[in-house]
C-alpha cells in the first residue's frame, strides 16, 4: 500500500492546511518500534504531535515517515470544521486496508475530533484501538500496552492544570530554524462556532521560565525563530503559587548580548508582554511571533513591547469573523465593528502602517444577509489584511451556534460569498506586497525555494515569504534583500550588502 498523494508537508501557501496532515519523520533507531504520526489542523495540533513523539520516544518508540513500516499510528485530529474530520474518516478507510495485512497494528486518533467523539469513535471506526484527547498524551504508553493487550483503550480527560511545561518536544518536520513553543492551552471564549473550548477544555498557562529555557535551548541549537502559540495568547497570565512551585525567581545574567531582565519580568504575575520580552530578551538574533490574538485581548502593553524589540516581529493574527456588529453578537466575539476597527487604529498607531496584519473570515454564519456579508467587505477594505484564512460557516455539533441557530444559508450562498471574500483578499495581498518593490527587508532563511534548487526563501518580519537567488547564503542566516518584484503571495528579489 502507498500513501496517498495528499499526505505531503504542505507549504504555507497552500490555503487548505487545515485540512491535510502534516507527517512524521524517519528516525534512525535499531530494535525499537515504530510510530507514525500524521497531525491534522493548527499549529497547535502539530506542537503537540512533537510532545507525543517525546513521550513516545521515552517509551522506546522512534519515528517513521511511513505508515507501513509502523507498529503504531496516530491521526492527530482537529474538529474545526466537517470537512476536516471527513477528511480523517476517511484516512481510516485506507488503514483498514494496511492493518487487514498487518493484524498487531495498533491505530490511534488524537486531538480534537478524538476529544470530541470519545467512545462514539471507537463504536463507529473498528480500525481505531487508541482514543485520546489533547491532555491525556502523557498516558498514551499506558493506552498502547492496554491495545497491545487486545481492549480498546480511551482517556478524554479535560485537565484544568495540564500544559506539558516539562516535557522537551521532538522537533517533527523541522527546518532546524524556526519551531512552535506552546506556552498554554484550551480557551475559555466561548464563540458560539467554535468547538475548541469543548475539545481542549479551560484555558491555563505555562510557567514562563519554563518557556524561555525551551526558547534558550532551541537558538543554542541553532535555532533562530520561535512561535509563542495558544488559542489566544494574549489571554496568558501566569501567578507564581498558584498551582505552580514556589520558588526563587533567578533572573538570566546579562551578557553581550542579553541584558538584564526589566523589574516587571521578576513581578509574581507575568502577563503576555512581560512574557514576550523574557523571549525577545535570549538574543537580538532571536525572532519572536506568536498567534493568535483574540482582538478583546490584545494590549497597547504588547503594541509597545513589540514596537521596543526589533526581534519581535512586525505581524499580528487578529481574527475579525465578521466585518456587522450583528453577526459578531451572535457569533459572542463580544466586540462589535467599530471597537474591532478601534483596536486596528492603535495597532497602526503604535507599530505604524508596515505592521502585518492577517485574519480569520466567515462566510455564511447563521441568519447572515446580504448587507451584513457587504460589510465583512467593507471591513476587509478598511484593514487592508495581508493575508487571510477564508471558510464558509460549518456547523459543529456541540457548540453554542448549533443549539441555539439555525444554519440557513444555502451551501451555494456561502460559497458565492467565500468566493467574494477570497477574491476581495487576493487584492488586497497583491496591493500590500506592492508596498515592498523598492525596499530592503531582513529575510531569516528558512531553506530552499520549493520550484527552484537555485533560490532560496525565508520570511520578512511582516510573515511574508521571500524568495531569492541562492548565491553563497545558507538556511538560518539572515540577509538582506530588494524587493524587485511580487505576487499576492510571495516577495522575489536580490540580496544585497545593506
Amino acid at each position: 500500500m502507498t500513501l496517498i498523494p495528499e499526505l505531503t508537508i504542505l507549504q504555507p501557501a497552500d490555503k487548505e492546511q487545515i485540512d491535510l496532515p502534516r507527517t512524521s519523520e524517519e528516525e534512525l533507531a535499531v530494535g525499537k518500534k515504530r510510530l507514525y504520526i500524521e497531525s491534522y489542523g493548527c499549529q497547535m495540533n502539530f506542537a503537540d504531535s512533537e510532545i507525543v513523539a517525546a513521550v513516545m520516544r521515552n517509551a522506546g518508540f522512534a519515528t517513521t515517515s511511513s505508515a507501513e513500516e509502523a507498529d503504531v499510528i496516530f491521526l492527530n485530529t482537529c474538529a474545526i470544521r466537517d470537512n476536516a474530520e471527513q477528511k480523517v474518516r476517511h484516512r481510516l478507510k485506507h488503514l483498514t486496508g494496511l492493518k487487514r495485512q498487518k493484524p498487531e497494528l495498533l491505530v490511534g486518533m488524537l486531538g480534537c475530533m478524538a476529544e470530541r467523539l470519545k467512545t462514539k469513535l471507537l463504536e463507529e471506526e473498528k480500525v481505531v484501538d487508541i482514543v485520546a484527547g489533547p491532555d491525556a498524551y502523557r498516558d498514551i504508553p499506558k493506552l498502547v500496552e492496554e491495545a497491545e493487550s487486545g481492549q480498546k483503550a480511551v482517556n478524554v480527560f479535560l485537565s484544568r492544570e495540564e500544559t506539558y511545561a516539562d516535557i522537551s518536544p521532538i522537533r517533527l518536520n523541522s527546518n532546524g530554524v524556526t519551531a512552535f513553543v506552546s506556552i498554554m492551552r484550551g480557551c475559555d471564549n466561548m464563540c458560539s462556532f467554535c468547538v475548541v473550548p469543548f475539545t481542549r477544555g479551560r484555558e491555563r498557562s505555562r510557567d514562563p521560565y519554563s518557556i524561555v529555557r525551551e526558547a534558550q535551548d532551541l537558538f543554542d541549537r541553532g535555532y533562530r525563530e520561535v512561535t509563542l502559540l495558544g488559542q489566544n495568547v494574549d489571554s496568558y497570565k501566569w501567578v507564581l503559587g498558584a498551582g505552580s512551585e514556589e520558588r526563587e525567581v533567578e533572573p538570566a545574567p546579562e551578557t553581550p548580548h542579553r541584558r538584564a531582565a526589566p523589574s516587571s519580568l521578576l513581578a509574581p504575575t507575568t502577563t503576555f508582554a512581560h512574557l514576550l520580552e523574557m523571549v525577545a530578551l535570549i538574543h537580538p538574533d532571536l525572532r519572536v511571533r506568536f498567534s493568535t490574538s483574540h482582538p478583546k485581548d490584545i494590549t497597547d502593553d504588547v503594541l509597545h513591547t513589540m514596537a521596543r524589540y526589533d526581534n519581535i516581529c512586525n505581524y499580528i493574527h487578529l481574527p475579525a469573523q465578521s466585518g456587522n456588529s450583528r453577526v459578531l453578537k451572535l457569533m459572542n466575539r463580544t466586540y462589535d465593528r467599530p471597537w474591532y476597527i478601534g483596536k486596528i487604529d492603535r495597532i497602526r498607531e503604535i507599530l505604524g502602517e508596515g505592521c502585518g496584519i492577517s485574519t480569520d473570515m466567515i462566510s455564511g454564519f447563521c441568519t447572515e444577509t446580504e448587507d451584513e456579508h457587504q460589510e465583512s467587505l467593507s471591513l476587509m477594505d478598511y484593514v487592508h489584511y495581508d493575508y487571510a484564512y477564508m471558510f464558509a460557516y460549518s456547523e459543529r455539533p456541540g457548540t453554542l451556534a448549533a443549539k441555539k441557530y439555525a444554519d440557513d444559508i444555502p451551501e451555494d450562498v456561502k460559497k458565492r460569498r467565500l468566493n467574494e471574500i477570497i477574491a476581495r483578499q487576493l487584492s488586497h495581498s497583491a496591493e500590500r506586497n506592492q508596498r515592498h518593490i523598492g525596499q530592503v527587508q531582513r529575510v531569516l532563511i528558512e531553506g530552499t525555494s520549493k520550484r527552484s534548487d537555485d533560490f532560496l526563501c525565508g520570511r520578512n518580519d511582516q510573515n511574508k515569504m521571500v524568495v531569492f537567488p541562492k548565491g553563497n547564503h545558507q538556511k538560518g542566516e539572515y540577509v538582506n534583500v530588494l524587493v524587485t518584484e511580487c505576487t499576492s503571495a510571495t516577495l522575489r528579489g536580490q540580496v544585497v550588502n545593506e
